[in-house]
């Protein structure tokens, strides 16, 4: 199995329920408030771990309890969190999330520590690393995500990124990914299209678009409409699995640490995406983002299930 290493961010989540989320300016009332740990790199990390991934991650956080906390829920899910750094003079960072009774969600961002990965905590990170798997997303500075890219590129890795939270994106950047894995928001602003819903009969247009600026394949993440790959061999639609939805919050990040874990252990890209829809799909339907990934065990039951 190919080693996976995550870099990125750890956030320490602040959720709500709601019955329906504000409008500007609007104040509505909320229950079952909770703390739970998150961020991308730390939700994408426990879920590669948990799905059966051999996981190293490499953050920042701050020298408070909640970068304790944080720490210790990597490890606790079978994480290698050696190279996750307290760092003094700054807060852990903290996600203030709205979840609506239909599982959608509001989300603001406090990066604190994660603003301060810097290119010179990578080198550590990636000794002894060899071809393995690279997982990225946007919330750690831009720079370092750069220097992730290359230094994977460097070690014939295979890279991942997740572009969320949504951004324009060098082509620097974009060139040195094996894989690019957007939402339907991220893909059309990366498109310079105005922010709106991806038609399925839109999507291959769509992804090979993508396709030209720089990365190998795309997988468009289209929610409950499924995942659309495209490669310069492949144009296909993976249908989702139809579940009742308590809580979107982690789901591209279950997508992306399934992916990860299904390619580590040599599976085809066809399997890799089937396994990444089952386990999103079941992340979906209980709350919270660490606390809602489900186990390898559960996400082998579900998809016997639902070839039977």
């Amino acid at each position: 199995m190919k080693p996976i290493l995550v870099i990125g961010s750890l956030n320490m989540d602040f959720v709500v329920q709601t019955d329906k989320l504000p409008l500007p300016g609007e104040t509505v009332k909320g229950r079952d408030f909770r703390t739970i740990p998150g961020g991308k790199g730390a939700n994408q990390a426990v879920a590669a771990a948990r799905l059966g991934g051999r996981v190293r991650m490499a953050g920042r956080v701050g020298q408070d309890e909640f970068g304790r906390t944080l720490t210790e829920a990597l490890s606790s899910a079978g994480v290698d969190a050696g190279q996750v750094r307290p760092t003094a003079g700054v807060a852990t960072g903290v996600a203030l999330i709205l979840v609506e009774r239909e599982g959608q969600n509001q989300i603001t961002i406090a990066a604190g520590a994660n603003d301060l990965l810097e290119a010179a905590d990578l080198e550590p990170a990636f000794q002894d690393f060899g071809q393995g798997i690279v997982l990225l997303q946007l919330e750690s500075p831009l720079q370092t995500v750069e220097a992730a890219a290359r230094l994977a590129r460097r070690q014939e890795a295979t890279t991942i990124l997740d572009p969320a939270p949504a951004a324009a994106l060098p082509p620097t950047l974009l060139r040195n990914l094996d894989f690019l894995t957007p939402n339907e928001t991220e893909a059309l602003l990366l498109l310079g299209e105005p922010p709106g819903e991806i038609r399925l009969d839109d999507a291959p247009a769509l992804g090979r678009r993508l396709l030209e600026l720089g990365p190998d394949t795309v997988i468009l993440k289209l929610g409950d409409k499924g995942a659309w790959v495209v490669n310069r061999r492949l144009s296909r639609h993976f249908p989702a699995y139809p579940v009742k939805a308590a809580d979107t919050t982690a789901a591209g990040d279950t997508f992306n640490g399934a992916l990860a874990a299904c390619l580590a252990e040599g599976g085809t890209l066809p399997q890799a995406i089937d396994f990444a829809n089952a386990a999103a799909a079941l992340s979906v339907t209980r709350a919270g983002a660490q606390a809602s990934i489900p186990s390898r065990r559960r996400v082998d039951r579900f998809l016997s299930e639902q070839r039977a």
